[in-house]
């Protein structure tokens, strides 16, 4: 059995700064992930927001996701509780979005006006990378809305790949969806991977001593 390393794999370094440089401009690009391809704009920037809710015929009042880096990057724009943190930790990286307060830095647009805002943090090397180099990026499947999501490039509606600047191919994508979770109300909006191990968190979250 071969290891795999990151020796084994191509340098995908230009992609990624080119796809940086998309977002800079205010463009979209598809990006991969461990759960679906995802469609990504500067989400601090409500003109690229308003963008992504166009390109996927998605209604205003339906909110989109806040994908960055890591954890610690997330705490930057959010305004989480002591015990939303710890299931942050627990559960990211990883295809988990976390409901916590929004930071003033988060426009409307993303959030459809509410207070707060779905935190994904991919368990997705290039998807991590992508986010490091251009901040925090709408996390949103990349597909018409309606539409199943996408779990390969060679899948995308014609009007996305023809609305995007960038797509970066990373092959096959999973295909379960992240699990939607307001940890501060116990709340699961959205059962996905990973559903039953955040159940028996929350059900019994540690404590700290």
């Amino acid at each position: 059995m071969t290891a795999d390393t990151s020796a084994d794999r191509p340098d995908r370094s230009d992609e990624l700064r080119a796809a940086a440089a998309a977002v800079d401009r205010g463009d979209l690009v598809v990006y991969p992930t461990e759960t679906v391809y995802g469609l990504g704009a500067d989400a601090l920037d409500p003109d690229a927001v308003e963008r992504v809710f166009d390109l996927k015929g998605r209604d205003r009042s339906n909110p989109l996701s806040l994908g960055v880096a890591s954890v610690d990057d997330a705490l930057r724009y959010t305004r989480p509780t002591e015990l939303a943190v710890a299931f942050a930790r627990a559960f990211l990286p990883g295809p988990v979005t976390v409901v916590v307060e929004r930071g003033d830095r988060v426009p409307d647009a993303l959030t459809a006006g509410r207070d707060r805002v779905g935190i994904r943090v991919p368990d997705h090397d290039l998807a991590r990378a992508l986010l490091a180099e251009t901040g925090p990026l709408t996390a949103t499947s990349a597909n018409v809305s309606g539409t199943g999501s996408v779990t390969h490039p060679n899948d995308l509606d014609d009007r996305i790949r023809e609305g995007v600047a960038a797509v970066i191919d990373d092959g096959e994508a999973p295909g379960t969806e992240s699990t939607v979770v307001d940890p501060e109300a116990g709340t699961i909006h959205r059962r996905g991977a990973m559903a039953g191990a955040i159940e028996a968190w929350l059900a019994d979250p540690p404590v700290e001593e």
